[in-house]
């Protein structure tokens, strides 16, 4: 049990070291490395400060029995200047670390969030089941949680290191031997207080993370089930239109409530064990208080040590047993870091899966080429399945070519993968088999049903993928009324989240003038129109065939209207439980 215990502690440091490493051989590694330099010195300062504290403790209590004034006067003096250096260390030193920590939490930040969008990795984890729920949690929380405790505890471990050797010679020295008889024989310990603080601490570490074990799996659940219990409301507040218009406040009450009933029972179990494991830390640091005491006491009355003498050994115990009790006092710290240390090597390891299936090619392949068409050999189209990989086909064994400049409408039976294939020629569908082939160098648009509006100034929505300032305003303006969107003309400036100010049709308007500003040389529309009246939704075909008459435009639609704006024609008809393409 204890080897084993002991392959699981190392084989845990080892990937802990995995997330620790890359920062400090970064671009970042001088600066960091000189932070950490300089709250290393700091902490061995406070530890030597210490020591001298403990020798002060000494001559200030014999010099009060021994009623010598002169010494009195001039060992507060020294106590004050003693008092100001490590006053000045103590605030520096966490200044430090708060830098360090802010430091390496904005590296990891933009690590993390580079790799979670690089090649729409965000989306491939949303499709299949990685074992990582709620991504935003586990950049916003546990990055935070993993940078504070690792920094913490490591320098807490150090300073009970530094303390433990600074302090057990002098304990050991101080403190003389026990003598007792036990039968005939003579018994002697030397340093016994040493050996005391030693048996004191073991024992104590022993029982603590017996008692304490379960807090681990707890906290991991606790940060599970509050991150789903905000996502839950951040959602509801995304869809607010929707669940008022179908009265559904009492289902996404009833949903909450559930959700929070987890976080109830989880804390409520959270509290047991914390109750278990305080209980026994506390009477644990009380005893440790009158236990050296207790054990010098036969000493001191027999006049073997000085007044003074006792208070050190006190003092000198405390800092030699608060050092091996650094487990004890830190274990439930420990919990809650070990906890969000297991989120992010799973959500790294999520990380990693993706980009690797994605640069493998797995399933579908996008290639870009120097021919100016468009096509795919041989798709195969699928749903994800349950254990990730593809499931169910829906479009087979298809081939096509879409020449340059050409108008093409896609139109078929719900749920018969129109959608799915425009993911497809997007290049961010991975389940199925085949190859799509895009013209090397074009610049392509998709515009799906509902379209994403980022948080910000109305010119950043518009504009969006570009970059806000990549248009003028006086071409943004002209542009939304062009769209028949002039009441927005004059609000370029305000910020808002427009997804809940803007209805449907004027969300998909704007898509449309996106698309005008953006100019890309393909143009798919996955019924990005379906929201507007057969007049508005004319007007805005014939914007598009007017300002983008060069560009190739490929849409999916149901309305019959749409198809006059179109040369060609795709049909995806039901065949045998899946979909065929058919060139109408």
């Amino acid at each position: 049990m204890d080897s084993r215990l002991f392959i699981d502690a190392r084989t845990f440091l080892g990937k802990v070291w995995k997330l620790t490493r890359p920062y400090w051989f970064s671009e970042e590694r001088w600066r960091a490395r000189g932070l950490l330099a300089a709250i290393l010195a700091l902490t061995l300062g406070l530890v030597y400060l210490a020591v001298l504290f403990n020798d002060w403790n000494r001559q200030f209590y014999n010099s009060l029995e021994q009623k010598n004034f002169a010494d009195f006067k001039d060992l507060l003096l020294y106590f004050s200047f003693l008092a100001a250096i490590y006053i000045t260390a103590a605030v520096y030193k966490i200044y430090l670390t708060q830098m360090l920590e802010m430091r390496w939490r904005v590296w990891l930040t933009r690590e993390y969030v580079g790799e979670w969008l690089d090649k729409q990795v965000y989306y491939r984890m949303e499709l299949v089941n990685q074992g990582t729920d709620n991504p935003d949690q586990r950049i916003a929380e546990d990055l935070r949680l993993f940078t504070d405790g690792t920094l913490n505890l490591s320098l807490g471990l150090l300073t009970s290191v530094v303390t433990l050797a600074s302090f057990i010679a002098i304990l050991w020295n101080i403190s003389g031997p026990l003598v007792f008889m036990l039968g005939a024989s003579e018994i002697t310990i030397p340093g016994y207080m040493v050996w005391a603080a030693v048996l004191y601490a073991v024992v104590a570490s022993v029982l603590t993370h017996t008692i304490g074990r379960p807090l681990i799996d707890l906290n991991f659940q606790k940060e599970r089930r509050e991150a789903d219990f905000r996502f839950s409301m951040v959602r509801l507040r995304e869809h607010a239109e929707g669940v008022a218009l179908y009265r559904g406040e009492e289902p996404e009450q009833r949903g909450l409530l559930e959700r929070f009933e987890l976080i109830r029972a989880n804390w409520w179990e959270l509290m047991r064990y914390t109750k278990r494991l305080t209980y026994f830390t506390a009477g644990y640091t009380q005893i440790a208080i009158i236990f050296p005491f207790m054990v010098a006491a036969p000493r001191f009355f027999a006049g073997a040590i000085t007044l003074g003498g006792l208070t050190q050994i006190a003092s000198a115990f405390g800092e030699v047993q608060g050092a091996l009790s650094w487990f004890v006092n830190t274990y439930a710290t420990l919990a809650g870091w070990k906890a969000s240390v297991e989120r992010l090597l799973t959500f790294q390891s999520a990380l990693q899966n993706a980009m690797r299936e994605t640069k493998e090619a797995k399933g579908i392949r996008v290639a870009q080429a120097a021919a100016p068409a468009l096509g795919a050999e041989h798709l195969d189209l699928a749903l994800p399945g349950i254990d990730g990989r593809a499931g169910r086909i829906i479009l087979a064994d298809t081939s096509f070519r879409i020449e340059p400049g050409t108008r093409v409408l896609v139109t078929g039976p719900s749920g018969s993968g129109k959608s799915t294939l425009f993911r497809a020629l997007a290049g961010i569908w991975p389940f199925g088999r085949g190859q799509v082939t895009v013209p090397a160098g074009a610049r392509v648009l998709f515009l799906p049903q509902k379209p994403y509006l980022p948080i910000g100034t109305l010119r950043d929505a518009v504009s969006f993928p570009a970059p806000s300032g990549a248009f003028s305003d006086e071409t943004i303006r002209k542009t939304l009324a062009d769209c028949r969107l002039e009441s927005f003309a004059g609000r370029l400036d305000e910020a808002g989240n427009w997804a809940m100010s803007m209805s449907g049709g004027e969300q998909q308007r704007l898509a449309i003038a996106r698309a005008l500003l953006n100019r890309p040389d393909w143009l798919f529309l996955d019924e990005a129109t379906s929201a507007l009246d057969e007049a508005t939704e004319a007007h805005l075909y014939r914007l598009m065939r007017e300002h983008l008459s060069q560009a190739t435009l490929v849409s999916i639609a149901h309305r019959p209207a749409v198809a006059a704006f179109h040369d060609r024609r795709f049909e995806l008809r039901p065949y045998a439980g899946r979909s065929m393409l058919v060139a109408a």
